[in-house]
Parts: C-alpha cells; sequence; structure tokens
C-alpha cells in the first residue's frame, strides 16, 4: 500500500531515528533506502538525500545540501537524463513506499 507523505513528514525519515528508516524521494516518489544505512544514514556519503525529495541535487550530481529539493524545473536536458536514470536506478534496488504531497 503506497502512503502519502508531506515533505516535514518525509523529514522524520533521515536515519536519525532508527525505528522510522530511511526515505529517499525522487520526482515525488518514496524509497526506502533503509537496507543502504551506512550510505544514507547519519555520517554516510548520500545522508543529503535522506528525509528528502532530492530530484534537483540528483539531476546535478550534487551533494550540496541547498541543492536536496523537490523542484527540479531548472535541469538542463542531460541533467533530466540523469535524473530520469536515478528513477531507473532506485526502482531496481529500492522498494516504494509512497509519494509526497506537494
Amino acid at each position: 500500500m503506497s502512503n502519502t507523505f508531506t515533505p516535514e513528514q518525509l523529514a522524520d525519515y533521515d536515519g536519525t531515528k532508527p525505528e522510522k528508516g530511511i526515505y529517499v524521494a525522487i520526482k515525488g516518489t518514496i524509497f526506502d533506502v533503509s537496507a543502504k544505512g551506512a550510505m544514507y544514514g547519519p555520517g554516510g556519503g548520500y545522508h543529503c538525500f535522506a528525509g528528502k525529495d532530492a530530484s534537483k541535487a540528483l539531476g546535478k550530481s550534487s551533494l550540496k545540501p541547498e541543492d536536496c529539493i523537490a523542484d527540479f524545473s531548472e535541469l538542463d536536458e542531460k541533467e533530466m537524463k540523469t535524473l530520469d536514470d536515478w528513477v531507473v536506478f532506485f526502482k531496481a534496488r529500492y522498494d516504494i513506499v509512497g509519494t509526497v504531497d506537494k
């Protein structure tokens, strides 16, 4: 069953509350990345994506916290392809647990 999360609710799944798990959203789809806690949890190289819709950052191949936002409207064609490739990657590896309510 799919759930709808507000951005504030999604933020609770950033890995700082282990009982909640770790979620990353891309283009509004939320993936459970808890199995890769070493990467997405606190101290992990990709923790900046945890608990957020990180679409812009993934499209830009950026780890900057300010890029970890849902609005990817400024991405160019190459960056959009990169973002779409990330969606395919995540769908192949992680369970979808919901969507982000805009």
